[in-house]
């Protein structure tokens, strides 16, 4: 889809196949609105042909059809599907290429979506799939065709030290991405959709009231694992795989800015964990990283891990778990949720 809004209204909110070309800019669009108010219609439309002409049509004229011959069976969309993209359907028509418009604009599908999520919501079958920190659980809703992986929409792990490199969402754009997904999934089976049990927060992104309420009665599977494979899973995503893409985003300072990192999001749990346990958590987190770098050996890693999972991380989760209502359908390693999880058909539990 072709989004011809400004990028400041693009960054409030969009879809994830959307690309932003548009025929203002956050000034221009500032300077035809003003002219608008004071002025009325016809001048601020005068304005924006001004602003908009000469080299500078003739690129963004040129995006738009270059754009819309790659994806022919796409469209355009401004704001509420009036003036600004009923100007670039014209200007693209005049180039021999005829694209369609979304009637209503960005505000329909998006009040659209609002309502779908809230139906579907009330209509399918949800399943939590639970465990304690590191056992898996985005990996068995990775295996799922009816899975829903709300961090990878969140683009946030979760926890306290989930941050990416890659920025959140704005918080309607991750909302509009949910309905989407769910949308996605109902179409391909009526079956149960299994997500992640999550906090209400994800990151900075708020998970929807109607979504959080759906998840309270929600059925549950556990994934279980012992906590030497707990440890290497956490170690693998937290310690390796991000330490690899902070190195290949920042070069040779990219080991040190990861340390860094992890270090300030420990922080964020200081109050909890008590001074004495941070300061020594922090040491071992330190250190590790200096045997790591000198010798190659991970071990270091592992001793923090473990002594997260077993003092802060499990007796959270113990202490949440119990605040869940809904039934348990099963327990068991990956594997086993995974096997049983693409035969189970229906939740039944309402």
């Amino acid at each position: 889809m072709i989004d011809v809004r400004s990028p400041g209204e693009f960054l409030k909110g969009a879809f994830s196949t959307a690309c932003n070309i548009p025929l203002l800019n956050d000034e221009e669009r500032a300077a035809v609105g003003l002219c608008y108010k004071r002025h009325g219609q016809e001048a601020a439309i005068d304005l924006g042909h001004k602003l908009v002409t000469g080299t500078l049509r003739e690129e963004r004229l040129a995006a738009w059809v270059s754009l819309a011959k790659h994806h022919p069976a796409g469209c355009l969309y401004c704001f509420r599907g009036g003036l600004r993209s009923s100007i670039v359907q014209k200007w693209l028509d005049n180039e021999g290429v005829s694209y369609p418009l979304v009637n209503g604009g960005y505000k329909a599908m998006r009040r659209f979506l609002i309502e779908a999520l809230e139906e579907s919501l009330s209509d399918i079958d949800l399943v939590l799939v639970s465990g304690r920190t590191g056992v898996g659980k985005t990996r068995v809703i990775d295996k799922l065709d009816r899975g829903i992986d709300l961090e990878k929409l969140a683009k946030h792990r979760g926890s306290t030290f989930g941050k990416l490199l890659e920025k959140q969402p704005s918080q309607i754009s991750f909302e509009n991405e949910l309905s989407i997904s769910i949308l996605k999934a109902c179409a391909r089976s009526k079956a149960p959709i299994f997500i992640e049990d999550e906090g209400k927060l994800i990151g900075r992104i708020n998970l929807p009231n109607e979504l959080r309420s759906s998840m309270e009665k929600a059925p549950i599977v556990f994934v279980r694992a012992s906590l030497s494979d707990r440890i290497q899973t956490v170690l693998q995503d937290y310690v390796l795989d991000l330490g690899e893409k902070y190195s290949h985003f920042y070069g040779a300072s990219g080991k040190s800015q990861h340390r860094d990192r992890l270090i300030e999001d420990l922080s964020r749990i200081r109050r909890r964990l008590g001074g004495e346990k941070h300061e020594m958590l922090t040491k071992m987190i330190h250190d590790a990283f200096e045997i790591h770098w000198s010798k190659g050996c991970d071990s270091g890693h592992r001793e923090w891990i473990g002594e997260l999972l077993r003092t802060y991380y499990d007796p959270m989760y113990d202490y949440q778990l119990s605040q869940r209502k809904g039934r348990v359908l099963m327990k068991g390693t990956q594997s086993e949720v995974i096997a049983w999880a693409k035969d189970y058909k229906s939740c039944d539990h309402r």
